[in-house]
């Protein structure tokens, strides 16, 4: 019995039925993207170091794999998670203890003569910053069933990442709708990114949040702990960063009667953190990749509300694949704008010789 559809028509409901199954499987696996994501990313981190044990040196697969995710989970992912954790424990302190902001903010204002803003707007601001740390940092308070999940769909994934990886890269080679050398650039975008955003950022903002609690601690400032590792996450944003810490930590010494321990600060800041940010941005520049800020801060801007945490690497990766895919675009037209002329030049110049003829 002959089908009753075109082959056309056969075409057309198959991609129609790949891209409805595929609808439901994104939408059913929306709250797990962070999982794949992350894994993507230590994929990239430790993919040196699975090259130089596995397929230099002949280790078995499994057990490097096995050794790189302890490492990722001890070194990486539990420091991490005990530092969000513990902000987010402050950051709920103290949006539900609003007084203590409030007498800060009425020194400031003593101090400088301005109104900031009313305090029901602080209080506000304060408790929305809470429900908004707790969305954007992992924490274990809102489900820990999820966060097991997550964290072991991440975990298994970069497992057959590493073991399958001849496979996985075929596969994207094969199904990847972009030619040969556009993978190739998108692949070292997103190496550039990585290293940028994730080793150099994170290595850049650690150092930033040591010096920031040092610098607090010394100078007498309450909770130097707690507001260093703020910095350390506040570092990720460019142009802003740490100044958002240690500025006003000046400026509260300074109106509390504490001259020289607010000038402490406020020149520390100035002159140590500040340039020390810049000198280690443009030693790991050469490095780690070169990513411009205005990407990273756009990148931030757009990436970390649709994807949490991740969207500090994320959100510029999309806008480095968004510039990488415009210039293949424009590198293809004038290709073929070029193969276009060349083929009307033959074409004349075969018209010319018959007439010639």
């Amino acid at each position: 019995m002959s089908n009753i559809y075109t082959p056309q028509q056969q075409r057309v409901l198959l991609i129609t039925s790949l891209i409805v199954i595929a609808g439901f499987i994104i939408y059913g696996l929306s709250g797990y993207i962070s999982a794949f994501l992350g894994a993507g990313i230590l994929y990239v981190v430790l993919r040196p170091w699975f090259t130089a044990l596995a397929i230099k040196r002949n280790w078995n697969r499994s057990l490097v794999t096995s050794i790189l995710i302890v490492f990722s989970v001890v070194v990486i992912i539990m420091p991490f998670l005990t530092l969000s954790l513990l902000l987010i424990d402050r950051i709920q302190y103290y949006s539900q203890h609003t007084q203590d902001i409030l007498n800060l903010v009425k020194k400031a204002e003593e101090l400088t003569g301005y109104k900031i803003t009313s305090q029901q707007n602080i209080q506000t601001l304060l408790r929305q910053g809470g429900t908004y740390a707790s969305r954007l940092l992992p924490s274990l308070a809102g489900s820990t069933l999820d966060f097991i999940v997550i964290l072991g769909l991440m975990l298994f994934t970069m497992y057959f990442m590493f073991v399958q990886q001849e496979a996985f890269q075929k596969g994207l080679q094969k199904y990847l709708p972009f030619k040969r050398d556009t993978q190739k650039e998108l692949g070292e975008s997103l190496k550039n990114n990585v290293n940028a955003n994730v080793l150099g950022q994170a290595l850049v903002s650690l150092v930033q949040g040591i010096l920031t609690g040092l610098t607090l601690w010394i100078f007498g400032v309450p909770d130097s702990l707690f507001w260093g590792t703020v910095a350390f996450f506040m570092a990720f944003i460019p142009v802003l960063g740490t100044p958002i810490i240690w500025a006003p930590a000046g400026l509260i010494q300074l109106s509390q009667g504490n001259t020289a321990q607010g000038v402490g600060i406020l020149v520390v800041g100035a002159v140590v953190i500040i340039n020390i940010d810049n000198l280690l941005r443009i030693m790991l520049a050469r490095r780690m990749g070169d990513i411009h800020p205005l990407i990273t801060l756009a990148g931030i801007v757009l990436g970390v509300p649709i994807f949490g945490i991740l969207g500090l690497v994320v959100g510029p990766l999309l806008l480095s694949y968004f510039i990488v895919l415009i210039q293949v675009f424009e590198r293809e037209n004038k290709k073929q704008e070029k193969e276009v002329a060349v083929a009307e030049g033959k074409v004349e110049s075969a018209v010319e010789k018959s007439k010639h003829k």
